[in-house]
């Protein structure tokens, strides 16, 4: 039985994005494919719905503050802002990972795992060690870059530094789309032939768990589309990567020439304040609702409510969110710059920067049904097409192709 040592920043429930739902999903279709993992966080909590793999505790910080230490928060790196355990002082999210490496340097004086597969930049450092002073092979997971993070600008320069080393010195990069593939290889210049495309799917859990639309929370929602009107949502981090101001701008367009438009935010982050003022601004504020961070069944509900889903990202790596909307039957509006873009066909595309061309498509699946109910039959028909067993079985490939190169038997 193959032995994996898997680093990652967080897990469902005591997760903020994407990364973790992809990366339990993956550790469970792994450990269905026979493979034994141990996987590290930098936390200390109950996984108790886990028990396909062992869950690892780096650290005695509560969860709550892995949400100020995650992955999107690279601009805070160096801030004093998580408690200890004892809350006598304040670390940084450098010395949180100055402690998962020493957490995974003596868990390796005693366990020696075939592979070492880190996740992001955070765990890169981790999975550095483990090749440099053990010898192992060492896979890095690329979900997103700091370019990405960015919104393709510079960035945070410690974090740019970490990923260069790691995607230099790792055996293998896997990357979640052909679209961080080319990130990697132009902006790091990593050769094309050590990356290998892996694309993410949706979520187990997401897939099979029953779940009813609850109406009451919805009822002026529901009332408004009785009455013909179109509700758009996007949902996500209040970042510069979603591209968020330019969705705003086109929602203004949209409502001038379709005022039975409701366009729906989800989520939280810095430029919450900002996009409130901006809907202000341009006199829509009464056309656009911002719920504040949901997840699990409000989520869903959101979802379910929706006719169209835009996915208006500078910078995607993938886009998890844009598969979920697809399950409950939205048209889906994705970027150009979006990975899931590669694997979704019946989609409207546009560039993040074209405000006028997605105010356009907004428009045309509101006044068009037939073309509405083309996108959502079609949309079902393909975002199943990629299944967790088959990541698995590439990540299997994968690992069984370094070890070969390294000449571990």
């Amino acid at each position: 039985m193959m032995k994996i040592l898997m680093l990652g920043w967080e897990l469902p429930p005591h997760n903020s994005g994407g990364l973790g739902v992809a990366c339990l999903n993956m550790a469970r279709a792994l450990a269905e494919e026979g493979v034994n993992i141990d996987f590290v966080v930098p936390y200390e909590a109950k996984h108790e719905n886990i028990d396909f793999m062992n869950v690892l505790s780096a650290t005695h910080l509560d969860p709550i503050y892995r949400y100020g230490g995650g992955s999107y928060e690279s601009l805070q790196i160096l801030e004093k802002i998580i408690p200890d355990k004892n809350a006598t002082s304040m670390v940084s999210i450098r010395d949180v990972q100055k402690t998962y490496c020493e957490f995974v340097n003596k868990y390796l004086m005693e366990f020696k795992p075939d592979v070492v597969h880190a996740h992001d930049w955070l765990t890169y450092e981790a999975g550095i060690l483990a090749k440099k002073n053990y010898g192992l092979p060492f896979v890095a997971h690329v979900h997103a870059t700091e370019f990405d993070r960015a919104g393709m600008h510079s960035g945070n320069p410690i974090i740019h530094e970490i990923e260069y080393e790691g995607l230099m010195l790792a055996d293998k990069i896997i990357a979640v789309s052909e679209a961080t593939k080319r990130i990697i290889h132009e902006k790091y210049r990593i050769p094309l032939n050590k990356i290998d495309v892996v694309y993410n799917s949706l979520d187990q859990d997401y897939d099979t768990k029953e779940y009813h639309f609850s109406k009451e929370p919805y009822a002026y929602v529901e009332k408004l589309k009785q009455q013909g009107w179109t509700i758009v949502s996007t949902v996500g981090r209040f970042t510069v990567q979603k591209g968020l101001w330019h969705l705003m701008r086109a929602a203004a367009m949209v409502i001038r020439k379709h005022p039975k438009t409701l366009f729906i935010f989800a989520g939280d982050g810095e430029e919450r304040n900002d996009l409130i003022s901006l809907a202000a601004d341009l006199g829509i504020a009464r056309n656009v609702v911002f719920t504040g961070f949901v997840r699990g069944k409000r989520l869903r509900d959101i979802y379910s409510i929706s006719d169209i889903f835009v996915m208006s990202s500078i910078s995607e790596p993938f886009g998890l969110t844009a598969l979920e909307a697809a399950h409950h039957g939205d048209c889906l509006i994705l970027t150009k710059q979006s990975g899931v873009s590669e694997i979704i066909w019946s989609a409207l595309k546009y560039d993040f920067w074209d405000e006028q061309k997605l105010a356009d498509e907004i428009i045309a699946i509101a006044k068009a049904p037939a073309l509405r109910n083309t996108l959502q039959q079609n949309v079902k028909q393909e975002y199943r097409k990629i299944s967790w067993q088959q990541v698995a079985k590439k990540c299997m490939k994968i690992y069984n192709n370094t070890v070969k190169h390294k000449g571990i038997n």
